[in-house]
């Protein structure tokens, strides 16, 4: 017996894929189902083409029916970083090199979102239990997209001119942090009342974690110290 959201696990000898026709078919309780269409990107077709290999899960998530691959990438070639991207993380992810990934869009969606699940939260029903759930699962991949593809930018961009990534500790934040919240997620300038250094303050504070990344690399790379 299995759960009605459970997955179902297929190997090569009960499973099989087309590529050039983006079919599969699947042995079943009832026979084979041949054929069976699924869609997916360029990228990851190209992908599952040249790296898949393994069992696949079958598995049923809000009415839709997901077939999860496993593919095995070989690890990137790695490189020597020639210099550093600090990044600045919050509702604005800001990089050293003044590039905005906003995330306020995100933001407004949660509000929206909020305000849509307690209207069918005053309802009180069990059908209004069950889709709160559903708005809650579709909430959270949401987010989980719109910062996935935050994060796949600035890896090119990385990647591209050679850097490695510096982010920003946020842990131990609320005892480190004073401002109101509101301050602590929109900040606007910065100006060192010592050194006179001003500027956006998403762009400053990624800048300084560029540079801690560019100190602390130098005690990475320093030779070990010989006893004399």
């Amino acid at each position: 017996m299995f759960r009605a959201d459970a997955a179902h696990t297929y190997d090569d000898r009960c499973l099989s894929w087309n590529y050039d026709a983006q079919t599969v078919s699947v042995w079943t309780m009832d026979g084979c189902l041949k054929h069976v269409r699924f869609a997916c990107s360029a990228t990851a077709l190209k992908q599952l083409t040249q790296h898949r290999k393994g069992e696949s899960d079958l598995v049923l998530r809000d009415g839709k029916w997901f077939l999860i691959a496993t593919c095995e990438v070989p690890e990137a070639e790695r490189y020597e970083p020639k210099d550093w991207i600090g990044v600045d993380r919050g509702i604005s992810n800001t990089t050293s090199d003044a590039d905005n990934h906003c995330g306020r869009r995100l933001d407004r969606y949660r509000r929206w979102q909020a305000r849509k699940k307690a209207e069918i939260q005053a309802e009180k029903t069990r059908s209004a239990v069950q889709l709160l759930k559903k708005r809650a699962r579709r909430e959270s991949r949401h987010a989980t997209h719109t910062n996935h593809r935050i994060s796949k930018t600035v890896v090119a961009v990385a990647q591209r001119t050679e850097r490695g990534i510096a982010l920003e500790q946020l842990g131990g934040i609320r005892e480190r942090v004073t401002v109101r919240r509101d301050q602590r997620a929109r900040r606007s300038f910065f100006c060192c009342r010592r050194c006179g250094l001003a500027g956006p303050a998403d762009v400053v504070a990624g800048v300084n974690v560029r540079d801690r990344a560019r100190s602390a690399w130098v005690f990475v790379n320093m030779p070990p110290l010989v006893p004399a």
